[in-house]
């Protein structure tokens, strides 16, 4: 399962991250897209980025599969895990741009600056159920965010669906909209020092901070993670400089982190947060830390030729 947000800081830059929860990696690691990359692809017959991407990824057959990224112009992707519901075409649809779903976030981002150009296009693409090499496809539904806003991107048996995100966040299943209602059971959440109050001749003061906030989910499922970062992102105070949003970002998904020993798949391995990574717009650079190794790690894309012809691995 995933957990993905999207803020911005008082200067207006983006940043977008995600935690990536699974029982094993992929070997996945930062890879760099430059603009002169000529990514194959399956239907358009290469991908040709206007805009050089960052993110996680792994290689295949050639082409950066990744998990989340972001570009130079400020417009961030993420995958979350979306088992049950998502369903997308079985074959090309003519008439309308075709992309594979392996390949569905690197499209928006080489080629998409903001998400209201992402939604116009999307009125004309159609989403194809294919894997890289030997993997299965993977279902999957999609945060998209800009320094403006953000949109969920849902595909199932009934078609695609295009949600605004209001709150900025997304988990795994149910459906978003199902997750967005579920927050008004938890409108009685508060972060303030609550105020004494009298019962019958009794008045009860609270033990401590945080008393506003008796029945704040605590669960590792998709809802109750939502719930969490929703309000989390919701009330952070905001932050000045990138070392202080990043941590931001960071802390807010450790909301949802996920640790060994909380939650098993069904065949007995734990599920856990493989990595965390997110983008920072007013550097153009990706962060991650992994299970293992917390402490950051980080790639810019100043750092790199972004005409090259090659793909970059950070790793």
């Amino acid at each position: 399962m995933c957990t993905g947000v999207r803020f911005t800081d008082p200067e207006g830059h983006l940043y977008f991250g995600r935690n990536l929860d699974w029982i094993e990696d992929y070997g996945e690691g930062i890879v760099i897209t430059p603009r002169g990359a000529m990514v194959p692809a399956p239907f358009l017959g290469a991908i040709e980025p206007k805009y050089a991407c960052i993110g996680m990824a792994i290689v295949v057959e050639g082409a950066p599969c990744y998990f989340d990224l972001a570009n130079e112009a400020g417009l961030g992707v993420a995958g979350l895990n979306f088992p049950g519901y998502a369903q997308f075409a079985p074959a090309p649809v003519e008439g309308t741009v075709n992309v594979a779903a392996y390949e569905f976030p690197l499209y928006l981002a080489a080629n998409f600056k903001t998400v209201a150009e992402v939604r116009e296009a999307l009125k004309t693409l159609t989403i194809v159920a294919k894997a890289p090499g030997n993997y299965p496809v993977s279902q999957l539904h999609w945060l998209v965010g800009d320094a403006t806003e953000s949109i969920v991107i849902e595909c199932q048996a009934d078609g695609m669906h295009v949600y605004d995100d209001d709150v900025d966040v997304l988990t795994n299943q149910p459906p978003f909209p199902w997750h967005h209602e579920n927050l008004r059971n938890y409108m009685g959440l508060d972060p303030d020092f609550p105020a004494p109050v009298t019962w019958t001749r009794d008045k009860l003061e609270p033990f401590s901070s945080a008393a506003g906030m008796v029945g704040f989910p605590g669960a590792y499922d998709p809802a109750s993670r939502f719930v969490r970062v929703a309000f989390l992102n919701a009330h952070h105070p905001a932050e000045k400089g990138e070392a202080a949003n990043v941590a931001r970002l960071f802390r807010t998904l450790g909301g949802a982190f996920q640790t060994k020993g909380g939650g098993k798949q069904e065949g007995g391995a734990y599920e856990y947060t493989i990595y965390t990574g997110g983008f920072s717009g007013a550097t153009n650079t990706y962060y991650f830390s992994t299970y293992d190794e917390p402490g950051y790690r980080k790639a810019s894309l100043a750092d790199y030729d972004l005409d090259g012809t090659e793909l970059i691995c950070a790793k």
